[in-house]
């Protein structure tokens, strides 16, 4: 049965000579790419602990719905700008798309800092989408044109357990601060400081790799991947064989089966995370917990699942991708279960770091399943439509989690989550298809 039609490639400049693929041959420059979405993996830590008890203790907001709005704008804003980074990183070059990502975030610790009223929160949190979607897209796409196909989970792995192990080893730092010097301004001085070395690193010391991405569509098959049907063939069956913006949109959203199922898991996978990141403070303050602790809850969650991306990238490489991404949203229906079932630290504790590996099976795998996907030339596109419906799952999760909390309470809206994980494993199980030969080292290192 021949899969639906994706974009043939657009043709492609000569790369420039001296140009090469592999994680060891950019290693320079991988690992400053990892620090900076470190970094922006900071700029939303510092807010997870501290936002949800800013809202109830400072700004005396009781509506779960309202308090969560700022979860949604930063979700629906991240989401509209990361179509918005890919498409402007295939035109005009990734590095002025990241540096432009970094001018947004001045403004958001300050803003937080000086905020005599909630509205000034969500203008922050818009800001902070804007940054998000931008920097941490043009990151991802950065290190996949550095690192070429064999190495593509790998890569992913890094990247995100840089972001996410940076997003909870802040909000513990910011539960700390929180708890020794109140809730203003000393969380928020983090982002400044972050803000202000990421920018540096950006402007001055990493450099454009749209080259890199030259190289391998020069390399490149005219098809998708090996998975897919050949363009003849859809020619032959009169499906679409040109390429464009909509069609990206089209193949990444319902028509091709691997980016499709990737877009829906993404999406219910940041819906868990923004429903972590409104409801889980105030379920957990439930049980009198002091902000510290809060804070070493709330961080298990992005701990585990930054860690775990070391492994799961990796391992994605060497197995496969469909088998990490089923077991990943498996394994957080289990833990949404146990974290709504659940009364105390220990139970939330146990809820969090199994939610932690499921997630951590699921990040990267997704990533590197649309670069197996998607041609060079029309990449940073698919990853940027892949981030949209991925990241419009925190603005779901929010309001999600908000009307069902208002109606029925914290627990539930945690139960809700846990049945939507199921059904998007269970769609992932019947559509997705393997995307990645997986590939085993040899006797001498290399792969196979």
């Amino acid at each position: 049965m021949n899969r639906p039609a994706t974009p043939t490639p657009e043709p492609a400049p000569a790369p420039e000579a001296g140009i090469r693929l592999g994680l060891r041959e950019n290693a320079a420059q991988f690992t400053l790419l990892v620090i900076v979405n470190a970094l922006v993996g900071g700029m939303v830590g510092q807010q997870q602990t501290v936002l949800p008890l800013l809202a109830e203790r400072d700004f005396g907001l009781s509506g779960y719905s309202f308090i969560f709005a700022y979860v949604a704008a930063f979700g629906i804003t991240k989401a509209a700008t990361n179509y918005l980074a890919g498409t402007l990183a295939d035109r005009f070059g990734r590095k002025p798309v990241l540096v432009a990502g970094w001018l947004f975030a001045i403004p958001v610790p300050l803003l937080i800092i000086w905020a005599p009223s909630w509205g000034w929160v969500l203008v922050a949190n818009v800001l902070l989408g804007v940054n998000q979607g931008l920097s941490w897209s043009t990151t991802v796409i950065m290190k996949i044109d550095l690192v070429g196909p064999a190495r593509r989970g790998l890569a992913m792995g890094l990247n995100e357990a840089a972001g996410y192990g940076a997003v909870a080893i802040t909000s513990l730092i910011a539960g700390n601060l929180a708890q020794s010097h109140g809730l203003r301004p000393a969380p928020f001085l983090l982002g400044l400081g972050y803000t202000v070395i990421a920018l540096g690193l950006s402007m001055i010391f990493i450099r454009e790799t749209r080259e890199h991405a030259r190289l391998e569509a020069a390399s490149a098959s005219p098809t998708l991947t090996p998975a897919t049907s050949s363009s003849e063939e859809h020619s032959s069956s009169g499906a679409r064989t040109t390429g464009g913006d909509r069609a990206v949109f089209a193949d990444a959203t319902w028509r091709e089966p691997a980016l499709a199922s990737a877009s829906q898991a993404g999406l219910v996978n940041n819906l868990n995370f923004g429903l972590s990141w409104g409801v889980f403070p105030l379920l957990f303050a439930t049980a009198d917990l002091s902000v510290a602790q809060i804070g070493l809850l709330v961080a298990l969650y992005p701990a585990v699942w930054g860690a775990g991306q070391l492994a799961t990238g990796w391992l994605s490489d060497l197995w496969g991708r469909k088998r990490f991404v089923s077991f990943g949203m498996l394994a957080q229906a289990a833990a949404l279960a146990v974290i709504a079932a659940s009364h105390g630290m220990a139970g939330w504790a146990t809820g969090s770091v199994l939610l932690g590996l499921g997630t951590a099976a699921v990040y990267p795998a997704l990533l590197a399943v649309v670069g197996d996907v998607a041609h060079p030339s029309w990449r940073a596109r698919a990853v940027g439509v892949y981030r949209v419906w991925r990241d419009l799952g925190y603005a779901v999760g929010a309001v999600m989690g908000g009307l069902v909390a208002d109606a029925a309470g914290l627990s539930v809206a945690v139960w809700v989550a846990a049945a939507l994980s199921l059904l998007s494993a269970l769609a992932v199980m019947t559509r997705m298809y393997e995307t990645h030969q997986p590939t085993r080292p040899n006797s001498a290192g290399a792969t196979a």
